[in-house]
Order: structure tokens, then sequence, then C-alpha cells
């Protein structure tokens, strides 16, 4: 039977978490103060530790000057209200969560439920570790470069907390990747995983997918339904191109975060809601609360611990790893057996991939079925076009022939965005998939920027829709 420690200096709210905790069939210590909580822990190591940080003879985080004596047990911080500064805190300390006065019921049995002591995700990242050294395979994550090690050690941090994270870079680098990754590695591992892309749900439905709605509370609601955050109850709920999510339903977003209730669209009942978001965007995240997509305060919300993805481009060593990683996926699935020729894979190192890992993943895939033969060749591999990149020293033109475009001194973020799109839609002749590949974005990002231009220009079609555009690949 697992053990608890409640350490707390109001009695009466010590002996009702010690009751509620019993009820969930742990046993249960209480302390008043610092000296009381060392005792009881030399005299039994509690497998969680629920821990005021406002205490007769200091603060709670003195028990932290001592790593040897929590070094086997959880720790949750009481605090008295929810904020940033809270998150950040038990961050900082190592604390795995925290609950805020009066204790929530059901918020205390969610933790209760997932406690796992530190020693067991020490030995998990270890195991990790030691399998990311010999096939450089970390989680769901591929790639031995130092700068996926980087993104490693942060997931290694920050997986165990109950702290939001924020995800950036490029379509395609494997943001839900990494969010996946570090969900498996957290203590919420038992429970759901959902995603959702923000900029895939047409406005008018996304809040009803994310929170739910009642029978009836608008036409064609037949039924009640169960939203993101129910579903993800105990879970992980990732949030993709945030701001893409319209600016009436951010505000919504953020209340959920800082008071972890929310209602279904038509009801007035709140419901209580145990989630961990993390959020992810292909946008610049400064540059999007500037341009006005995304709130500043959710930004600030959201942005506990950032995860900044590097684009396949600057870690081309990687390359080789994936593209092998990639195919034995594909060779097991068709029961084939097919290599790489070490030319081919001098070619997909040499090119940029502005498509990323997935344009890498998708080029492996069309690779295995054009070759004819167990070898494939860089015969149907991609090589970058020549006008792809301004030619070094070439002299900056508005949309000149060397692919160049020249932007003034002063211009916003949101229109020197404004004039990059349309000027490499322009570039590559109208074709959708190979301006968003480039710009590294992704296709329902770009079509979304040309309708915000379109609806700014009062209708002038060439933003959207020019005439003989090309679709496919």
């Amino acid at each position: 039977m697992s053990h608890a420690l409640i350490v707390d200096d109001d009695t009466d709210s010590a002996q009702m978490m010690a009751a509620l905790i019993a009820a969930e069939h742990f046993t249960v210590a209480t302390a008043h103060n610092l000296r009381d909580a060392r005792r009881q822990m030399a005299l039994q190591q509690p497998d969680i530790v629920l821990l005021d940080l406002q205490l007769p003879d200091g603060s709670g985080m003195d028990l932290f000057d001592d790593p040897q004596l929590i070094a086997h047990s959880e720790v949750v911080l009481i605090t008295g209200h929810a904020s940033l500064e809270t998150s950040v805190q038990a961050l900082r300390l190592g604390a795995a969560d925290y609950l805020t006065k009066p204790v929530n019921m059901k918020q205390l049995r969610g933790i209760l439920s997932r406690v796992m002591r530190p020693s067991v995700l020490k030995d998990e990242l270890a195991s990790l570790n030691a399998e990311w050294q010999k096939s450089g395979h970390f989680g769901h994550l591929w790639g031995r470069s130092p700068a996926m090690q980087r993104i490693y050690e942060q997931i290694a941090r920050v997986a165990g907390t109950a702290v939001s994270v924020f995800i950036t870079g490029e379509s395609g680098t494997g943001k839900e990747v990494v969010a996946q990754t570090v969900h498996d590695l957290s203590r919420r591992r038992k429970h759901p995983f959902l995603a959702v892309n923000c900029g895939a749900i047409s406005p008018n439905l996304i809040e009803s997918e994310i929170f739910g709605h009642e029978k009836g509370s608008f036409t064609g609601a037949d039924r009640m339904h169960q939203g993101f955050f129910e579903r993800a109850h105990g879970g992980t709920l990732f949030l993709d191109e945030i701001t893409e999510m319209p600016l009436e339903l951010q505000v919504k977003l953020l209340r959920v975060l800082e008071t972890g209730t929310f209602m279904r669209v038509g009801s007035t009942t709140p419901i209580e809601t145990d989630v961990r978001v993390i959020a992810a965007t292909n946008r610049t995240p400064e540059q999007a609360v500037s341009s006005g997509k995304l709130r500043e305060d959710l930004y600030y919300r959201l942005n506990v611990f950032p995860i900044a993805l590097p684009p396949l481009r600057e870690r081309s060593t990687d390359v080789p790893l994936l593209a092998d990683h990639f195919l034995a996926a594909v060779c097991e699935r068709e029961n084939a057996r097919k290599r790489f020729t070490p030319a081919a894979l001098d070619k997909l190192t040499a090119y940029r991939w502005p498509g990323n890992v997935r344009e890498l993943r998708n080029v492996v895939q069309r690779a295995f079925v054009m070759a004819e033969g167990d070898q494939i060749t860089d015969e149907w591999l991609p090589s970058d076009p020549p006008s792809a990149e301004a030619p070094a020293g070439a002299a900056a033109a508005p949309t000149g022939r060397d692919g160049s475009i020249t932007i003034r001194l002063g211009t916003s973020m949101a229109e020197a965005e404004r004039q990059l799109i349309l000027a490499t839609l322009r570039h590559y002749n109208q074709h959708k998939e190979r301006t968003a590949a480039v710009l590294g974005v992704s296709l329902k990002t770009l079509y979304n920027r040309l309708k915000e231009y379109a609806a700014e220009e009062k209708g002038d079609g060439e933003a959207t829709e020019p005439s003989g555009s090309t679709e496919g690949s």
C-alpha cells in the first residue's frame, strides 16, 4: 500500500486531506512543521508528499535543500492560488504537481492515481538515454545530432512535471511526436493523449469540438457531445496550430487553464477537468502576438516550458538515420527488403528539406514504390531547384528573377510575412503545395493566410484562387 505524508500547519485541513487520501487506499501521516516532516520521512519514506509552502518554522521549499530526503518521494506543492508563478516554482523545485486550497477532491484523486516514485522515472530516462546512444532512438523521436540531444534533455526535464509546454517549429518538424513523447514519459501515460489541429476545424465548430455541447444547443445538435477537454480527462491535450484558434475561444481556453473548469456549449454548469495542455505553432509566437493572432496573456500562460524544434536542414546528419527508419517501417508493412545506396543517402543528406521530416517520410515511401530491385538509387530522390535560394551576393530586388524580394525597414512583421507568402506563391507559379513546403508551413495554414489577405483586399481573387493554380505534388 502506498504511503502519503501531508505537511500542513492547518490542522483541520491536514485531517480532512488525510481522510480523503485514506479513502483512496493510502496509509497517511501528517506533520505540521518542517521538523515533524523530516522526522516522519525518516520513520517511513512516503511515496507522495503534499507540501504546504507556508510553515511555522520555515518554508516548505526548505525540504528541497536535502535531495536525499525527498529522492524517493513525489512532491506535490499546496498553494493558496494557481498561477503562472506557481507552475514555474513547481518546475524549478522539481515538484511533480501542485494543489490549490481549498483542495478539490477530483483533482486530488487524479494526482493520487498518477503517483510514481521519482526513481522510477529516473530509471526509465536512463534506459531511454542508453537506447538513444545505441540506436539514435529516444521515445518516438530519432536523431543523434547535438540539436536533438538538446531536445531530449528538455523532454526528460519537463515530462515528469505538470507544467504546460509550448512547442515551436516549422511545419513537418515533428511537434506532435514531441508532445506524444512528453506524454508517454509523464505520470499521465495511462490516460488519454488527444491531439487537435486548431487550424483544421471550422471556426463555427471548434468551440463545440474542444468543450463539447449539450443536446439542442444549436441546429443539428441532436445529442450531447463530449469535447476534447472532457475526453482527455487525466491525460494530455495537444493543441496544434494554436495561433489559428479564434480569439474569443482563446479567452475561454485561458479560463480553463486558470480555473480547471469549463462549460459545454449551451450549458451553464461548470465541469472540472484535469488535463495537461501542450500547445504548438509553426509561427513565431511573438509575431503571432503582435499581429493579433495569439492573445498575449494566453501565450505567457502556455509558454511555461518552451521547446523549439530545429528544421531538418539544421540537423542534416540525422537524415540517413531517419531515412533508414522510415524505410524499415515501409519494408515491414509491405513484407519486402530494400535499402538505400550510398549515393542515395548522400543525395538525401544534401537536400534542404523544406517540408522537413514529414517530406522525408513521403519521399522514402515514394522511392520504395519506384525502386524496381532491392536497392533504392538516387534516381527518384528530390534535388533543390536552382532558384530555391538567391545566389550569394545577388542584389535584392522585388520579386526578382533570382527569387529574392525587398522589404523596407520598418515594415511590420505581419506585412513582411504577407509579402513573402505572396511573392513565394508567384515564384512557384501558384503551386500551393510547393509554396507551403518551401515556407515551412502546412497547406492548411497557407490557405488560411491567403483567405485573410483576400478579405483584406476586399475580394481580390488573385491572392486566394489564382487561375491555373496547381495543387498536385
